[in-house]
């Protein structure tokens, strides 16, 4: 069991499993990169700034790590951080979607199986 107040949020949760699906494809992960992410799976609109935010604050609990990529003209030659899941990440969204599966069990007549 995790300690209190570790647990994740709903969007901390989507944003580690969008860097994961990324790194999955052999894609990089990056902000404008794991934002199109979210958006195409969940279907919600994400505002810059939300992903940003929350991507320091998950590098700064340790559940994911950074580094500069390239640079591109369209960037102003300014470098992307692509981003990676560290095992405490991976364990993080382990349990918090074990723990949303098992709140939702027992549902099935009313929510239908996700």
């Amino acid at each position: 069991m995790a300690p209190a107040g570790s647990a994740l949020g709903e969007f901390e949760t989507l944003l580690l499993l969008a860097v994961l699906h990324l790194t999955e494809q052999q894609q990089e992960a990056y902000g404008s990169a794991i934002r199109d992410e979210i958006e195409t799976r969940t279907g919600r609109a994400i505002p810059r700034g939300s992903i940003y935010i929350t991507l320091d604050r998950l590098e700064e609990k340790g559940l994911l790590v950074s580094r500069e990529g390239g640079t591109s003209a369209a960037r102003g030659q300014r470098p992307k951080r692509i981003f990676k899941v560290t095992p405490a990440g991976v364990r993080a969204v382990k349990s918090s979607v074990t723990t949303l599966a098992r709140m939702q069990r027992g549902l099935e007549a009313l929510l239908g199986r996700l």
